[in-house]
């Protein structure tokens, strides 16, 4: 599982529907789940930490959670079904007694922030539903990929190969043609049609 924090709400360019962004700790991920505009002004409230002068619902959620003992350890985002994040709350009682609640998204966000509870998302629901954020450091790996390459001889990956691989009794990696066997079967090295 990967926590989560929120990155922002942005609005979809061509629904002008509310996201909410939620980026991963290296900050080069990020999941968009769309929302509505309730959904957005709740997360944006909670973000915030406004306190209106009369509670909003998720506040309202929070104080009765409060008053009945229970305590919200974290937020799960655990899978998308039909186009559809799915999420769960993990509830404690003051007993220690652990139970999960189902939950939009959206509203396990806005409780999360509230609370200060942590958003968690399973690894798989990331990879799926994330898109890269940070193109500098993407670059940065190309290029370091690039000069490993350039200093690198092609010498030195057959090597790097041959050490990877175990060797066959005749002690030479499997597939691999010895200079020997190159050259009885005419130098060339390359595969023969007969």
């Amino acid at each position: 599982m990967v926590e989560m924090r929120i990155a922002g709400i942005a609005l979809d360019a061509a629904s002008r529907s509310p996201i909410v962004l939620l980026r991963d700790p290296s900050g080069r991920r990020q999941v968009p789940i769309w929302i509505d505009q309730a959904q957005a002004q709740n997360i944006m409230a909670g973000l915030n930490q406004q306190r209106p002068p009369r509670p909003l619902s998720h506040d309202l959620m929070a104080n009765l959670m409060a008053v009945a003992g229970l305590s919200l350890e974290r937020v799960i985002i655990h899978t998308i079904e039909d186009n559809t994040f799915r999420a769960v709350l993990k509830l404690q009682d003051g007993e220690g007694e652990a139970s999960e609640l189902d939950a939009r998204p959206s509203d396990a966000i806005a409780l999360a922030l509230r609370t200060g509870s942590g958003i968690w998302m399973l690894e798989e629901v990331v990879a799926d539903a994330s898109i890269p954020v940070d193109a500098e450091a993407d670059a940065e790996d190309q290029e370091d990929f690039r000069r490993f390459l350039d200093s690198t001889s092609p010498a030195e990956l057959v090597r790097q190969r041959r050490r990877a691989q175990p060797d066959l009794p005749n002690g030479q990696p499997e597939g691999e043609q010895t200079d020997e066997d190159a050259a009885d079967s005419g130098g060339s090295g390359a595969p023969s049609a007969g």
